[in-house]
């Protein structure tokens, strides 16, 4: 039982994904307790479930440690995961609420908000100067508010316009997190893994507000920001098939990225009178760029400094 508070604190301490890894340390310290059969009592074998929790242990610290920020690169890449996360949760709530993909569309709110949490940690302990910790101190703060409404039971249409400017709050501070760390690096592969990054929340910020706009909110806003993100999204998806720097893998993608941009932007295209169908498709596609998006920044991040 000793090892388990041990373990129970140190997850407090890191502060990742404490409440699925508290739920496993707790589950081997309860195999601990006396079994009842009947009149006789069987004690398991404290040797071998010492072993096996510590075995597990030791795969759970070594699961979060390969999760820690190890570089700057690697800060800026999810500074920059942040800021899509923020669109994202906001593009699923809308979803639920239309009775989109609905099932898909709770499991991507959920597992951002998990995400957001943990990277939230890691980038209050890596912050190297004290602006930027400033900086993510004041995105904990928006995020609890955030965080807040999103875990409303059923998303609702009343709430909808609050989603919306508290999404924006946060992108705003996760924007300059991302930016304090591209200025730290000094470096083109920081930019490039900054500029990539961007295009995972653009791709998510222009599906937020076409999926706002089928709910009916915020009507007269979502099309300038649409069109606004697709000018922005050319404009980078260009500059980065430019980059010196791209292998032959990093072209491989991005033409990938090309072809799945022109699904995207022709789905964003069927506004007025939006149906699930259109809708639907949307959510599709801007899941699908994403995925690309995400590759595409990881190995933009691996590359030499």
């Amino acid at each position: 039982m000793r090892l388990a508070i041990v373990g129970l604190t140190w997850i407090n301490n890191c502060g990742i994904h404490r409440h699925k890894l508290a739920t496993l340390f707790v589950s081997v310290a309860g195999a601990s307790l006396v079994c009842r059969e009947g009149a006789e009592k069987i004690m398991l074998n404290s040797t071998a479930l010492c072993r096996a929790f510590l075995a597990t242990l030791l795969c759970a610290l070594s699961a979060v440690a390969l999760a820690q920020i190890t570089d700057i690169n690697s800060a800026i890449n999810k500074a920059g995961r942040q800021r899509m996360l923020s669109q994202r949760m906001a593009k699923a709530y809308f979803q639920i609420g239309l009775g989109v993909d609905t099932d898909r569309s709770r499991r991507v709110l959920e597992s951002s908000i998990d995400l957001f949490d943990g990277q939230l940690v890691e980038l209050k302990n890596y912050a190297p100067s004290p602006e930027i910790r400033e900086t993510y101190q004041k995105l904990e703060k928006a995020w609890q508010a955030y965080r807040e409404a999103l875990n409303t039971a059923t998303p609702n249409q009343g709430e909808g316009a609050r989603i919306l400017a508290l999404s924006e709050d946060v992108l705003a501070l996760a924007q300059q997190g991302a930016q304090q760390l591209e200025r730290r690096s000094a470096t083109t592969t920081g930019r490039l893994v900054n500029i990539a990054g961007r295009q995972r929340m653009l791709s998510q910020r222009m599906a937020k507000y076409y999926q706002a706009a089928a709910w009916k909110i915020s009507i007269e806003q979502s099309g300038p920001e649409i069109d606004k993100g697709r000018r922005e999204f050319s404009t980078a998806l260009l500059e980065l098939a430019a980059a010196p720097n791209n292998t032959t893998a990093l072209r491989e993608e991005l033409e990938l990225v090309k072809q799945q941009w022109m699904f995207f932007e022709n789905a964003l295209n069927q506004r007025g009178s939006v149906d699930k169908r259109q809708a639907t498709a949307v959510a599709t596609t801007s899941e699908r760029i994403l995925e690309t998006m995400e590759n595409v920044v990881g190995q933009y991040e691996r590359l030499p400094k």
